[in-house]
């Protein structure tokens, strides 16, 4: 008896002594670790890294760009079903303990003595986000006791729900998925609210080992730690045993989901992470950034579609150049070595990579890249004479045995009646920018047929002659300097000579033909080279570029010489764009921008204001320093004005100053003269096939360059202008037969058919100070009453002709031609 006394006192006092110097130990751990622990509370403002993502201006997504993807959810939005799998696989006691489990820990310790491997872990979910947020994966003893001593402070000062999302947000799933809603895109392309049970228990087992337990690497893996998971939940009772029946036998759904994009803009996207990386450096990627742009989703898509089909077009009427090869002739015979073949291909854009199986007579039997049998019928092989060079074509096909033969690999696109075209990638390039002219947001941009290919930005990068759709800026320098709409001008032949040349210059006309004296009016919808020559020449080149400096061209663009006259300056696409902005706009310079704001954790650290066109400012400003207006008046005026326009993106910021007013550049007179100008190059000139859209509120200009190298088309109406050129990048020539008329206009055409749906008639009103009058357009002077052709035409008044005898009074202007001086041209 005495004995087992002394052996029990023994044991307690050893028991207390054991206690006693674990928590002297534990003590002397927390004093000497204590003091290197990080602040829980900076997990209240943690930022987790999340990718860059870029929205066109009604919110699609555009792009994505980082390593991680993650995108956060709050924890009120995630269903208890998610909540529950996370705690019958991790942490079941989550809401009842302090941090640290240590009837879990047991549990685990059992479960390794008995299975050999562990289930459910031993560090709960706060000990998890304590390692996730603070700690490295450093396996030694130090760690792990940081770890629990963090996971007891943390619950100390955050609140289950508070802890519970951090670590839904942070956890790695697998496939760069973070957090349960990244993984609930990657692996079933949904949103975790739209998850069934058994994918919510598919997600729940992945955070124990992502590679091991992943359902795309390891199905059947992946299904026993589900099934053992939803066994868990059945038996804390947070599903029914006919749930967990139902949802232990469901097939593996999961497969890899990239990234679901709403707008292909991969141009733009680019712009934007170049423009996001130049301000925020490398945290651009990582710091959660959301860039909305002003692009417009569904204007996008038809510039998408609008130059895809230009190219085409160029493409078929050049010819076909032939399958990409015959894979019979490269040994392979069967149809399991074609697809083999098809499945190491990529597509290009629209274009599918297919398989001859078999040619009839106006059909062929092909193979597809997803392994179906379809075909391509008569009308959509028979364009494919055969390619000789860029100026000819062979005989139009009789069969399709002229065409194609059994084996070989071809490109082809699937077209809107769901039947499969004979195609092949382009060997033109084209791009289109669309703006809108009163602020200059950028509503559409397509840089070449495919990024992925060429990731050169034609529209932004492209330097290319702008040939005839120069001239309006021309024209206009003109009317400024006194010339007329009705002023004649000769279209006749002019040779220049100069001894510094090694022969003479004869500039002509694109149909070498002449048409003799004209009205400038005339010279520019018929775009005679020769007019716009000698109307440079009578302004003089010096006066011309001295006038053309206000419309935003780089320096050093614009030619110095009489060359100017035939666009040989060097522009890209949307320089060119900016410029016609001010002839669309009424006379105001504006600047081309592409994004409206920019958050960051849900707080906007950039908000675009761009200068706006304000027509009514100059009569309202009441000026009180001369030419300079109040800023009291400025504010009213600029504020009147932006509820004209459609605006960025809206953010509830009060102190969101009024939007700068756009400085206006050119007389609204002039500005009215040359649109109406340029309206006539719909309605009789170069660009009559615009004239489809019925509208009267549309003006442009075509343009082609020496060689036919470069094709353009730039149009608008007040509230939309889109510039589209197509060339080649090496700058051959793109044939004989192709011009602004034929190779860009069709593209705008199509583009604009989408852009102006909807959209009413919008003509600006024509300023004070002009008056039309009858004149004799063969005289340009005031019409006689037996003058049977006389037609009505507008000037500004104090360049009205005043009589039948006499031409408009245009003194500054001298008529005759001066003798040439070589510094002019040179």
């Amino acid at each position: 008896m005495k004995r087992s006394v002394k052996l029990l006192r023994f044991l307690t006092w050893s028991a207390l002594a054991s206690i006693s110097s674990l928590c002297v130990i534990a003590a002397s751990g927390f004093l000497y670790l204590s003091p290197s622990l990080p602040a829980v509370e900076s997990l209240k403002d943690f930022h987790m890294q999340t990718p860059l993502r870029i929205y066109s201006r009604d919110k699609k997504l555009i792009a994505e760009f980082g390593e991680k993807r993650r995108q956060p959810i709050h924890f009120e939005d995630v269903p208890k079903d998610m909540t529950h799998a996370f705690m019958a696989a991790e942490d079941d006691r989550f809401y009842s303990h302090p941090g640290v489990d240590p009837i879990g820990l047991l549990r685990a310790t059992v479960q390794l003595i008995s299975s050999g491997h562990i289930q459910s872990g031993g560090s709960t979910i706060t000990m998890q986000v304590a390692k996730n947020f603070f700690l490295s994966r450093e396996r030694v003893f130090s760690r792990k006791f940081n770890e629990i001593l963090l996971a007891l402070q943390i619950d100390r000062e955050l609140s289950k729900d508070e802890i519970f999302e951090l670590y839904l947000n942070k956890i790695y799933l697998g496939n760069r998925a973070y957090g349960v809603e990244a993984a609930a895109q990657v692996y079933y392309e949904k949103s975790v609210n739209e998850l069934s049970l058994a994918q919510i228990a598919m997600i729940a087992g992945l955070p124990k080992a992502p590679s091991r337990y992943n359902p795309i690497n390891d199905p059947e893996r992946a299904v026993q730690r589900r099934n053992w998971i939803l066994s868990r939940m059945k038996e804390l009772g947070y599903i029914s045993n006919a749930q967990y029946e139902q949802a232990s036998i469901q097939p593996v759904t999961a497969r890899y989901h990239r990234i679901k994009i709403d707008v292909q803009a991969p141009y733009v996207a680019e712009m934007v992470r170049q423009e996001m990386v130049e301000r925020f450096g490398d945290d651009a990627y990582t710091e959660g950034f959301k860039v909305y742009t002003t692009i417009d989703s569904q204007l996008q898509e038809a510039a998408n579609t609008s130059v895809t089909d230009g190219l085409m077009a160029y493409n078929e009427r050049h010819g076909y150049v032939g399958p990409i090869s015959n894979l019979k002739e490269q040994g392979q015979t069967n149809e399991e070595q074609w697809q083999n073949t098809l499945n190491k291909m990529r597509s290009i854009s629209i274009l599918q990579p297919t398989v001859v199986l078999d040619v009839e007579d106006k059909q062929v039997s092909i193979l597809l890249k997803n392994g179906q049998h379809n075909q391509i019928d008569w009308d959509n092989l028979k364009w494919a004479k055969k390619f000789l060079n860029v100026n000819a074509y062979g005989y139009a096909p009789k069969d399709a045995e002229e065409i194609l033969q059994a084996g070989d690999l071809i490109w082809v696109r699937k077209m809107a009646d769901g039947l499969y075209r004979l195609a092949q990638e382009p060997e033109a390039q084209s791009s289109l920018v669309s703006i809108n002219p009163d602020n200059g947001a950028i509503l559409a941009l397509v840089g070449g047929f495919n990024f992925y290919d060429s990731m050169y930005n034609r529209a932004t990068q492209a330097v290319r002659q702008a040939g005839s759709a120069f001239k309006p800026f021309i024209y206009a320098s003109a009317l400024a300097h006194g010339m007329t709409p009705a002023t004649i001008i000769n279209d006749a032949p002019i040779v220049f000579h100069d001894d510094g040349l090694e022969g003479a210059w004869r500039p002509n006309n694109d149909n070498m033909r002449f048409n003799g004296p004209m009205s400038l009016r005339a010279g520019l919808y018929r775009s005679r080279n020769l007019v716009s020559i000698r109307v440079l020449r009578q302004v003089g080149v010096i006066s011309t570029l001295k006038y053309l400096t206000r419309f935003g061209f780089p320096e050093g663009s614009l030619t110095n010489n009489l060359s100017l006259a035939l666009g040989n300056v060097s522009l890209t696409p949307i320089e060119l764009a900016k410029g016609y902005a001010v002839l669309a706009n009424g006379g105001y310079r504006i600047k081309p921008y592409f994004i409206t704001k920019i958050e960051s954790m849900g707080k906007v650290v950039f908000q675009a204001n761009p200068e706006i066109v304000c027509h009514d400012c100059d009569t309202k400003i009441k000026r009180s320093d001369g030419d300079k207006p109040t800023e009291k008046a400025l504010a009213e005026t600029s504020s009147e004005a932006a509820n004209k326009h459609t605006l960025p993106l809206s953010v509830d910021d009060a102190s969101m100053p009024s939007p700068p007013v756009a400085p206006q550049v050119m007389d609204p007179r002039v500005n009215y003269l040359i649109n109406d100008m340029l309206h006539d190059v719909i309605w009789y000139g170069t660009g009559r096939k615009a004239r489809v859209l019925g509208r009267h509120d549309i003006g442009g200009k075509t343009g082609t360059t020496n060689d036919n190298k470069d094709a353009w088309f730039i149009g608008f109406n007040p509230d939309i202008l889109t510039s589209v050129w197509v060339g080649m990048d090496n700058y051959s020539t793109l044939g004989k037969w192709e011009y602004g008329a034929n190779a860009a206009l069709p593209i705008w055409l199509e583009f604009m058919q989408t852009a102006l749906k909807n959209m009413p008639e919008h003509k600006r009103p024509r300023p004070d100070g002009m008056i039309t009058l009858k004149i004799n357009p063969k005289t340009g002077k005031l019409a006689r009453q037996t003058d049977k052709d006389a037609i009505f035409e507008t000037f500004r008044k104090e360049f009205a002709p005043k009589s039948a005898g006499e031409e408009s009074d245009a003194s500054l202007i001298d008529h005759i031609e001066q003798p040439f001086a070589p510094k002019d041209l040179f």
